[in-house]
């Protein structure tokens, strides 16, 4: 298999024209520039450069195969330039691993006012705490810690799993099946109604079903759509149910678009934690983005 630092190599002799000058600029030896180079010609088949004094002229087929890789392997290059570490005082760049929903409520109308670039990622939180340990991530907002010895967990809010729906929905019926706690009649009433569900998590339902019923539900919401805050939009001024965290549809419960049905038996509460490394270059600008989600979160004591 070819190995991409032959083609360098290759392109470093053809714009010095020497070995020496392809060291030079490769900051390898001359010996591994002649590795390099006669591993290619082995690998293409063919002599890629004739050997006159001290210079090396390329060959027609040399000739072929640099305007083939000219523009490739610049680009390599480049992307190396701007991803590798640097000791010049740059604009740091900072990411952030949360879920998509939180982003839109919290971070995103305040990105712009950040004094450095800003990378937020999506995805499952083990996989992000995973990234975060390894370096690729350097804050996670979360609800669940981890379990590496590198990383500090830091509570600074909470969210409230319950279940909403619709402007439209009537819900006297069940409110006085839940006054009288008759919760498996309360139970029939909340499936013999429309559900709405979001592409592969369903955890925040099945948590929320088994504190007030002691078992999964046992049935599939009738509509799947993209995030959290497509049921808001869903649900707002119409019918259906939904089980999410409260503070992504307080604004709609204010404005009477969506109304808090129930918050269950017993409350189901999620504490939310920053996670970062304790060791970090970037201790200054992950207080900063720290401080910004503190403002737009309700505070919850850590005691």
């Amino acid at each position: 298999m070819v190995n991409l630092e032959w083609y360098r190599t290759f392109k470093a002799i053809y714009t010095t024209g020497t070995l020496t000058g392809a060291a030079d600029a490769l900051f390898i030896s001359q010996p591994g520039v002649s590795l390099h180079l006669s591993s290619l010609e082995s690998y293409v088949g063919y002599k890629l450069f004739e050997r006159t004094g001290r210079k090396m002229l390329p060959t027609e087929r040399a000739k072929a195969l640099y305007n083939a890789i000219y523009e490739p392997i610049s680009k390599l290059e480049q992307a190396e330039k701007t991803f590798q570490k640097s000791t010049e005082k740059n604009t740091p760049t900072i990411s952030v691993g949360m879920c998509f929903e939180m982003f839109q409520a919290t971070l995103e109308k305040h990105i712009s006012s950040l004094p450095f670039n800003v990378i937020v990622c999506f995805g499952e939180y083990p996989e992000m705490l995973d990234n975060l340990d390894k370096g690729i991530i350097d804050l996670v907002v979360t609800p669940r810690k981890g379990t590496s010895a590198g990383v500090g967990h830091e509570p600074f809010s909470s969210e409230t799993i319950v279940l909403v729906g619709g402007g439209d929905v009537d819900t006297g019926e069940f409110d006085a099946l839940v006054a009288k706690k008759d919760f498996e009649a309360a139970e029939k009433w909340l499936k013999s109604h429309k559900w709405y569900g979001t592409t592969g998590d369903m955890e925040h339902l099945f948590r929320f079903w088994e504190l007030n019923f002691g078992h999964r539900p046992d049935f599939r919401p009738n509509y799947i759509v993209p995030n959290l805050n497509s049921i808001v939009r869903c649900l707002s001024g119409g019918t259906g149910l939904a089980v999410m965290p409260d503070f992504l549809c307080q604004k709609e419960i204010q404005e009477g678009k969506v109304q808090l049905v129930w918050e269950g038996k017993k409350k189901l509460q999620n504490t939310l934690y920053f996670g970062c490394r304790k060791n970090t270059l970037y201790t200054h600008e992950i207080a900063q983005l720290k401080a910004l989600l503190r403002e737009v979160m309700p505070v919850v004591e850590v005691v």
